[in-house]
């Protein structure tokens, strides 16, 4: 794999992961259009490469939630911290469905990778999904179990690649009356299990390609999403604070159809 090559989608991934753009979708796609996928790669190694890149940006929401995550830990023993540890049951309640979507159905997702037109129509989807808060929005309540398991389903559904695992998420949030903020930051450490469980998964993987040539062109798609995706919280806590959230949901439909159009011709 060339270093260039690694290091732009490692910066996508990074900026697509949080934004509500799709990852999944923007790597498989830039991955078609560059010949990285089904070429010189066989699909055990594009999705060992997809992992590595999902570990930098695993990262950076340890590096921007770091005081949030130590108040969880800690409230495993100290019981006055209430509020971390219900938090964390409803992060276990959200993981639950991705699990079982994964277990169940894990080669169909997988595969759909490789159809780079039902990655188009996948977009489209989730710039309607983007929409959604604006026609279906109810009134704020406390964060809790309600939130937690439409999160989770919605998480679920987004492991198709082109649906946006962040935007699938919070607009599920907002829409079962989670805030904003609450929502997003929600939607970020839900993250965290599912790709750390996906790791422990994929370990032997890992462990082979940072014996490999390709592990100096891994390392540097890693940090490129490392930083990207830093970059990208910033932004998405930024602009769903103020609304904009549904703006991605035009962005989304262009890609789509350009895609769906491109790759349908080819």
């Amino acid at each position: 794999m060339e270093i260039w090559k690694a290091i732009l989608v490692g910066i996508v991934q990074g900026l697509s992961e949080f934004l509500p753009i799709s990852s999944s979708g923007h790597i498989a796609l830039l991955q078609h259009a560059l010949g990285m996928r089904g070429t010189d790669t066989g699909i055990q190694e594009d999705i060992t490469f997809e992992l590595v890149l999902h570990l930098g940006t695993f990262l950076s929401i340890i590096i921007y939630f770091r005081r949030r995550l130590l108040a969880l830990f800690f409230s495993l023993w100290q019981k006055e911290r209430q509020d971390e540890r219900r938090m964390i049951l409803w992060l276990i309640v959200a993981t639950v469905p991705a699990t079982l979507a994964f277990f169940s159905a894990g080669d169909l997702f997988e595969r759909a990778y490789d159809y780079p037109v039902l990655v188009g129509g996948c977009l489209i989807g989730t710039g309607a999904i983007l929409l959604l808060p604006k026609l279906f929005r109810s009134e704020e309540q406390e964060f809790g179990l309600k939130q937690a398991v439409w999160m989770g389903v919605a998480q679920a559904l987004a492991i198709l690649p082109g649906i946006s695992r962040s935007g699938t998420t919070i607009t599920a949030g907002l829409i079962s009356g989670g805030g904003a903020s609450k929502a997003a930051e929600f939607s970020f450490l839900m993250f965290l299990p599912a790709i750390g469980g996906g790791a422990l998964l994929k370990m032997r993987d890992l462990q082979a390609v940072a014996q490999s040539d390709a592990a100096v062109a891994y390392g540097c798609g890693f940090a490129a999403a490392f930083l990207s995706g830093l970059f990208a919280v910033y932004l998405v806590l930024r602009m769903i604070r103020k609304g904009r959230f549904e703006y991605f949901a035009y962005y989304c439909f262009v890609v789509g159809i350009v895609a769906m159009i491109y790759f349908g011709v080819r």
